[in-house]
C-alpha cells in the first residue's frame, strides 16, 4: 500500500491509502480470476458417463421388453414352479419390474469407481514430479512441486507455451557490464595493438581494493574507467553521482562497511552497486536526505522531490540540493523517451551515444540513458508551489501532476548510457530447441522493449537467420495493424485469401457456432514480433481473428511492452480459436494473470517473489526443467491415464455384457451369471491393483529416450490415445470379448459330462467357468497393455489371479457351506469343475479368441499404418542395440543488428513511500569511520 502521487519536502498531503499499481497496469485488477481448471479428459469422461447411462438404459429396456414377450408367450407354462411374484398380474408389469432389476444387475457398466481411481493415479504421478531429483535446483534448495493433482495428464498435450522473459528465460540477476560517458564507451578490453579482445575467466579484473566500501562480488574489466574516476573527470563523476542519487533503493548496514541494497528491481540494484564500486557509495537515506560517500568524502544531499516512474513516463527523476547549495534534477529512463527531452546543444553527443547504444544492444544488453539539469532557485520555488496545488486538487490531479513533470523534465543535458547484462538461464536455448522439435509453439509475452525481446529471441534460438522472414507489427492504428497482419499472412499462405478457403467459408456463415480454427500451414519458417500498442488494436473484436490466424502460422511469436492484462488476453485468444492445450510460465506478479488464464500455469521461484508460484499449478526453479516436466512426466502421465481409461472401460463392458447375453437364455429373469461374491470382488480386489500398477509405473520408453526423441510428444497434442473413437473401440472390444466369454463356456458346458460320466452342465459350473475365463482374459489383456514391467506389476497381476483361486477354493469348500449355508451355495463347484481337462481347454480357447485379434491388429497396424510414435519407437529399439550418440552441441546465434532496451517493471515506483518515511526505522548515523556523530546532518534535522 502506497501513498498515491509525489511527495515533496514540507508538503504533507494525503487523501487516504490506496493500493497502487500504476496508471496503465493495475496489477490488482489485472491478476485475473481464479477458476477451477479441468482437463480435456475430465470433460470427455463426464460425457462418456452420460453415454454409458444411456447405454445402460437401452440394455435394460431391451431386456425388459424381452421379459414381457417371454412372460406373455412362454411364462404361462412355467408358472407351476415359477409363479409370478406377489402383485404381478400381467406380462407388461413383469417387464416393468425387470427393467429395474436389470438396472441393478447391469449397473457395473457405469464406472462408479473410475473417478476415485483417476485421482489416485494423478496423486501418484504428482509425487513423481515432487520427487524428481533432476528437477531439483540445489543452489537455492528448490525442488519441483506439483501444486495440483488434477492436471497431470494435460502436461502431455501442450501445444502452445506462453512465456515471460525476464526472470523466466533470463536469470534476472543484473550485472553492470558497459557504459557510455560523454561520448566515450567503457567496458571493452583491448590488447597492446588496440584490438578488442574477448573477456574470459583469465582476463585481469579491475582492483577495487582502494575502496573499502566496494562490493567484493562486483566484477569489471575495463581499467580506463577507474582511471577516469581517479583523475577527477567531471563528466565521469557526475555520471556516477547520478547513479548513486537517482533511485529508490533502500540501504541496510548491519555492521560497519557491510552494505546491502534492497532494490525495487534488479536493474536499480546493479546501477547503484556499480556507482558504489567506482567511488560513489550510496550509504543512507531519510525522507529528506541522501547520504553518499564520494571518493571517501561523506556528502549529504537534500532530497527535494522524487518524480517517480510509471509506465507512461518510462523514466524517473530526483531533485536534490548539494551541500554546496546547487539545485540539480537527475533523470534516467528509456532512450526513446529521454532523447525527446534533451537540450538542442546535445546533438553531437546524442549521435555518439546512440552508436554506443546500438553496439550495446547488439550484444543483448539492457540499456538506459541518463541526463541532468541544473535548476534555478526561484524557478523551483515557483514550480514547487504549483506542484503543491496540483497534488491537492480534487479533480484531474494525475493530469496536472503529469504536466508539471513534463515541464521541469525538459532541456536535459545528456550524460551517457548504461548497459546491464541479464544472462540467460542455463539450458534455455537447448530447452527451447527441444520443445520446438516436439511441435510446441512458444510465444514470449514480455514488458521489455522490442529490441531487447528480439535480441533475447535470437539468443534463445527462437529466432534465427535461417527463418524466411520475421514480421514486425508496429502499426499505430487499427487499419495499419490489419494491413501488416494481412501482408504477413499473404506471404506465409497466399491461399488463405481465397474464397474457397475453409476458414473463410466457416466465418462468413454467421450461423456457425464453432469458432475453432483448423491448423494452417505456412510455406516456410517465420517469426512474428508485435508491440503492446499494436497488440491493443489487434485484440479488438474485428482484428483478433486476423491476429490468431497470422500468429499461429509462425514458429515463434514475441509480444513486447505488454501489460499483465494483455498477456491474459493473448492466452484467452488462443484458447478461444484453437483446439489446443496452453501453458503459461512466469516468475513475477505481472505473470499471474496469464498463469491463471492458461490451461496449465507454471511458476518459477526466482528473484521476483512467490506471487507466480502461489498462483501456479506446477513450480520449479529453472526454465530448463520445463522440458522434463512436459516430455517426461507429462507424456508418461498422459499415456498412463489413457491406457487406464481404455482398459477400465473394456473390462467393465466385458464383465457386464455377459449378463446381457445370459438374459436371452434365462427367460429374461434378471438372473446373474456370476457368483455374488465374484461380482462384489471383481472391481474391488481382482482387477483394481493390476490396473493401478500399470497406471503408476508404465512407460513406453525411459526418460533419456523421451528427451532425445521429442517427436514422441506429438500423439498427446493430437489426443490420439483416448478420445471418442478410442472409447467406441473399447466398447466394441468389450462386446466382442463378452460374446466369447459367454458363448464359449456355454457351448463347452452344453450337454457335457465329466470324465466319470456324471453331468457337469449345471448353472454353478457354468458361472465358475465364465468368471474364470473373464478374469484370466482381462489379466492377459493388461499384460499386453503393459510396456514396462516391474516387480510391482508382476506381483499385482499374478497376485490377483492367486487370490482369486484361493478365494474360490475357500468359499466353495464344504466347511464354508456348513458354517454359512445361505452365503456360500457354490459348495464343491471349484474342485469338481476345474479338475476337468475340457474346462481348461475351453478357458484356453476363450483366452486365445479374445487376445489373438488384439495382437494381430496391433502388429498389422504397426507394419502397414505406423504412427509417428511407432516410427520413433522403432528407431529407439534400433538405437538400444548400439551406444547412444553424444548430445548435439547447440550453437547460439547472435546478431549485432538488434536493438536492446532497458526493461522497466510494471509496478509504480516507491518514491512516495520513501519520502513519507513510513518504511524507515530511526537509527543512529555513522561517520565514514563508523563512529556516532552528534553533529551529523540527520541529527540536525531532528
Amino acid at each position: 500500500m502506497l501513498l498515491r502521487g509525489c511527495t515533496i519536502r514540507n508538503t504533507e498531503w494525503c487523501f487516504g491509502l490506496v493500493i497502487y499499481a500504476g496508471p496503465d497496469t493495475k496489477l490488482m485488477q489485472n491478476c485475473g480470476k481464479t477458476t477451477f481448471k479441468r482437463t480435456s479428459i475430465d470433460r470427455l469422461m463426464n460425457v462418456l458417463v452420460l453415454v454409458i447411462f444411456a447405454f445402460l438404459a437401452l440394455m435394460c429396456f431391451i431386456l425388459a421388453i424381452g421379459n414381457g414377450i417371454w412372460e406373455y408367450d412362454k411364462g404361462y407354462y412355467f408358472q407351476v414352479y415359477l409363479p409370478w411374484a406377489a402383485g404381478v398380474d400381467s406380462a407388461p408389469y413383469s417387464g416393468f419390474l425387470m427393467f429395474w432389476s436389470y438396472v441393478i444387475i447391469l449397473n457395473t457398466v457405469v464406472p462408479i469407481s473410475l473417478y476415485v481411481s483417476v485421482e489416485i493415479i494423478r496423486l501418484g504421478n504428482s509425487f513423481y514430479i515432487d520427487w524428481d531429483r533432476k528437477m531439483y535446483y540445489p543452489l537455492n534448495d528448490t525442488p519441483a512441486q506439483a501444486r495440483t493433482t488434477t492436471l497431470n495428464e494435460e502436461l502431455g498435450q501442450i501445444k502452445y507455451i506462453f512465456s515471460d522473459k525476464t526472470g523466466t528465460l533470463t536469470q534476472n540477476i543484473m550485472a553492470f557490464n558497459k557504459c557510455s560517458i560523454n561520448g566515450k564507451s567503457y567496458g571493452d578490453v583491448y590488447d597492446m595493438a588496440g584490438q578488442r579482445t574477448e573477456i574470459t575467466e583469465h582476463t585481469e579484473k579491475v582492483d577495487f581494493s582502494y575502496n573499502q566500501l566496494a562490493d567484493p562480488k562486483f566484477v569489471f574489466y575495463d581499467h580506463s574507467l577507474v582511471e577516469a574516476v581517479k583523475l577527477d573527470d567531471a563528466a565521469t563523476h557526475r555520471f556516477f553521482r547520478l547513479l548513486s542519487l537517482c533511485h529508490t533503493v533502500m540501504p541496510e548496514e548491519k555492521e560497519e562497511g557491510n552494505l546491502v541494497y534492497q532494490a525495487q528491481s534488479p536493474d536499480e540494484g546493479a546501477l547503484v552497486t556499480a556507482a558504489r564500486n567506482f567511488g560513489f557509495v550510496f550509504r543512507a537515506r531519510t525522507p529528506e536526505t541522501i547520504t553518499v560517500v564520494e571518493m571517501g568524502e561523506t556528502k549529504v544531499y537534500e532530497l527535494l522531490a522524487i518524480l517517480d516512474f510509471n509506465n507512461v513516463r518510462k523514466r524517473m527523476s530526483v531533485i536534490v540540493r548539494s551541500p554546496e547549495g546547487d539545485l540539480t534534477l537527475y533523470c534516467k529512463g528509456a532512450d526513446t523517451i529521454i532523447y525527446e527531452l534533451l537540450d538542442s546543444s546535445c546533438g553531437p553527443l546524442k549521435e555518439e551515444t546512440m552508436e554506443h547504444l546500438n553496439e550495446f544492444a547488439g550484444e543483448g544488453l539492457r540499456t538506459l540513458v541518463v541526463a541532468y539539469k541544473n535548476l534555478q532557485e526561484d524557478y523551483f520555488e515557483e514550480w514547487h508551489k504549483r506542484h503543491h496545488e496540483a497534488s491537492t486538487a480534487l479533480d484531474g490531479r494525475e493530469e496536472k501532476l503529469s504536466e508539471l513533470y513534463e515541464e521541469i523534465e525538459k532541456d536535459l543535458m545528456l550524460l551517457g548510457a548504461t548497459a546491464i547484462e541479464d544472462k540467460l538461464q542455463d539450458g534455455v536455448p537447448q530447452t527451447i530447441e527441444t520443445l520446438t522439435k516436439a511441435h510446441i509453439k512458444i510465444w514470449v509475452l514480455t514488458g521489455d522493449k522490442q529490441e531487447t525481446a528480439v535480441n533475447i529471441g535470437y539468443s534463445c534460438n527462437m529466432l534465427h537467420d535461417d527463418m524466411k522472414d520475421v514480421f514486425i507489427i508496429e502499426g499505430n492504428s487499427s487499419e495499419d495493424v490489419l494491413d501488416e497482419l494481412r501482408t504477413a499472412r499473404k506471404k506465409m499462405n497466399p491461399d488463405s485469401f481465397l474464397d474457397s478457403d475453409e476458414i473463410n467459408i466457416k466465418f462468413i456463415n454467421p450461423s456457425t457456432k464453432s469458432r475453432i480454427l483448423p491448423e494452417e500451414q505456412a510455406n516456410g519458417v517465420y517469426g512474428l514480433v508485435i508491440n503492446g500498442h499494436s497488440l491493443a488494436y489487434a485484440l479488438e473484436g474485428n482484428l483478433e481473428l486476423e491476429l490468431v490466424r497470422t500468429a499461429s502460422m509462425c514458429k515463434v511469436v514475441i509480444c513486447c511492452r505488454v501489460t499483465p492484462l494483455q498477456k491474459a488476453q493473448v492466452v484467452e485468444l488462443v484458447k478461444k480459436y484453437k483446439k489446443a492445450v496452453t501453458l503459461a510460465i512466469g516468475d513475477g506478479a505481472n505473470d499471474v494473470s496469464m498463469i491463471k488464464t492458461a490451461h496449465i500455469g507454471v511458476g518459477i521461484s526466482g528473484q521476483e517473489g512467490m506471487q507466480a508460484v502461489l498462483s501456479s499449478d506446477f513450480s520449479f526453479a529453472q526454465f530448463r526443467y520445463l522440458q522434463r516436466l512436459l516430455l517426461v512426466h507429462g507424456r508418461w502421465s498422459y499415456i498412463r491415464m489413457c491406457k487406464f481409461l481404455r482398459y477400465f472401460f473394456y473390462k467393465n463392458f466385458a464383465f457386464t455384457l455377459v449378463h446381457f447375453w445370459y438374459g436371452f437364455f434365462s427367460g429374461f429373469s434378471a438372473q446373474t451369471v456370476y457368483d455374488q461374491w465374484f461380482i462384489t470382488l471383481y472391481n474391488l480386489v481382482y482387477t483394481s491393483l493390476p490396473v493401478l500398477g500399470m497406471s503408476l509405473f508404465d512407460q513406453d520408453v525411459d526418460d533419456r529416450w523421451s528427451m532425445q526423441f521429442p517427436h514422441l510428444y506429438e500423439p498427446g497434442q493430437q489426443n490420439l490415445y483416448f478420445n471418442k473413437i478410442e472409447f467406441v473401440k473399447c466398447v466394441l472390444h468389450g462386446i466382442y470379448s463378452s460374446l466369447i466369454l459367454f458363448f464359449i463356456p456355454y457351448g463347452a458346458m452344453y450337454d457335457t459330462v465329466r470324465s466319470d460320466g456324471k453331468a457337469i452342465a449345471d448353472y454353478q459350473s457354468f458361472a465358475l467357468m465364465a468368471q474364470t475365463c473373464l478374469l484370466i482374459v482381462v489379466s492377459v489383456q493388461i499384460g499386453l497393455d503393459t510396456a514396462y514391467w516391474t516387480a510391482v506389476n508382476q506381483f499385482f497381476i499374478w497376485g490377483s489371479l492367486s487370490v482369486y483361486f484361493a478365494i474360490i477354493f475357500t468359499m466353495y469348500s464344504d466347511g464354508m457351506y456348513l458354517i454359512f449355508a445361505a452365503s456360500f451355495p457354490f459348495v464343491g463347484a471349484a474342485r469338481n469343475t476345474l479338475n476337468q481337462p475340457s474346462v481348461w481347454l475351453a478357458i484356453f480357447l476363450s483366452i486365445t479368441l479374445c487376445v489373438l485379434p488384439v495382437i494381430g491388429g496391433r502388429f498389422l497396424k504397426a507394419q502397414l499404418m505406423p504412427t509417428v510414435s511407432d516410427k520413433v519407437l522403432r528407431k529407439i529399439r534400433e538405437a538400444k542395440k548400439r551406444p547412444p550418440p553424444p548430445l548435439p552441441k547447440t550453437r547460439l546465434r547472435r546478431t549485432s543488428t538488434r536493438r536492446s532496451g532497458y526493461a522497466f517493471s510494471h509496478q509504480h515506483g516507491f518514491g512516495a513511500l520513501i519520502m513519507s518515511g513510513r518504511n524507515m526505522r530511526p537509527k543512529l548515523p555513522f561517520t565514514t569511520t563508523g563512529t556516532f556523530s552528534p553533529n551529523s546532518e540527520k541529527n540536525r534535522h531532528k
